[in-house]
């Protein structure tokens, strides 16, 4: 393990937390053990039980976010904290803190700028079918859209450089910012890898804040959101085509009365067939012009990515933690 063994750097342990008394103190704890010399840092949510207190008391650096919502304290996190590697992780007890040297090390090994800890479990506590199936479909869907993804798009365990973190947008409020952590680095081309990592219920007592429904959908409406601003000329496109399939479908009856009687007696559906025709022109114009707007501002977010050294220059720079 070169890389890890002769590099010292300043590693962040990012916990976010929502009512995890019962667990945040055995992650901080665990976490400060599998890699000695970082920081632990949980960023409290509004907790109405005693997590900042139970967490503070484990050894962490103890922070708030008024604003609910996880993407909201991933926005905090990112601005806040200075490292050069960053390891975000949710605060339930689930992730195997014993994998992290491992996310870390590849990442800082093969110059990476986000490693995800891909879940594998047995359990179906740990991890309810629903939520596998979801989690297959949505990431199925993005892989689509986007090209190529991830298995698991929306774990919660990844180890980012510094200059992934400090390009980052963060515009999600909720649980749908992992999906925005995946599409920020295929639209940026980011080196990227994934490394399974046993996965494990929560203990009792311990409840998710997840719900399937719900944040599924919303899940799926930022996979929506994102095609419109990352691909606008094919996501408007796809409109152009349906609404000129659909003038042609209509208009062909027509245009055989036409030619058989110089009539045309549906007149609202002409007038129909050309609305759709101009309101797809209209969409693919749209299109024409974001994708413009869209190449300019991936390039502003290119070059802000590039203005921060990569991790192997990252851990050369900053003497601070020894992981070996």
């Amino acid at each position: 393990m070169p890389a890890v063994q002769e590099s010292k750097l300043r590693i962040a342990v990012l916990v976010p937390c929502y009512n995890e008394a019962l667990t945040i103190a055995q992650v901080v704890r665990d976490f400060a053990r599998q890699l000695p010399g970082s920081i632990v840092y949980v960023f409290d949510n509004n907790s109405k039980d005693d997590t900042k207190a139970v967490a503070r008391a484990a050894g962490a650096i103890v922070r708030s976010v008024s604003y609910q919502g996880k993407g909201n304290v991933i926005r905090r996190m990112f601005a806040d904290i200075e490292a050069d590697v960053y390891v975000l992780v949710d605060g339930d007890g689930t992730y195997d803190a014993g994998a992290a040297p491992l996310l870390v090390e590849k990442l800082l090994e093969e110059g990476l700028d986000m490693v995800v800890g891909t879940r594998v479990s047995n359990e179906d506590a740990a991890y309810r079918k629903g939520h596998r199936f979801g989690n297959v479909l949505l990431t199925r869907c993005a892989a689509t859209i986007f090209g190529r993804t991830f298995t698991d798009m929306l774990s919660g365990y990844r180890v980012f450089s510094r200059r992934y973190v400090k390009s980052f947008p963060a515009h999600s409020e909720g649980f749908e910012t992992e999906t925005e952590l995946t599409v920020h680095a295929l639209e940026l081309r980011m080196p990227v890898a994934e490394i399974s990592t046993a996965y494990g219920a929560r203990p009792d007592g311990s409840e998710s804040k997840l719900n399937t429904y719900r944040d599924g959908f919303r899940i799926l409406s930022t996979i929506v959101k994102l095609f419109k601003a990352e691909k606008p000329l094919l996501f408007f496109s796809i409109g152009f085509f349906a609404c000129t399939l659909l003038a042609v479908m209509l208009a062909i009856p027509l245009v055989a009365t036409f030619v058989e009687t110089g009539l045309v007696p549906r007149l609202p559906t002409a007038v129909l067939c050309v609305a759709l025709v101009l309101f797809g022109a209209l969409l693919l114009t749209c299109g024409i012009v974001l994708d413009t707007v869209t190449r300019g501002r991936t390039e502003a977010k290119r070059f802000a990515y590039l203005a921060v050294p990569g991790p192997t220059h990252a851990s050369i720079r900053t003497p601070r933690c020894d992981i070996s």
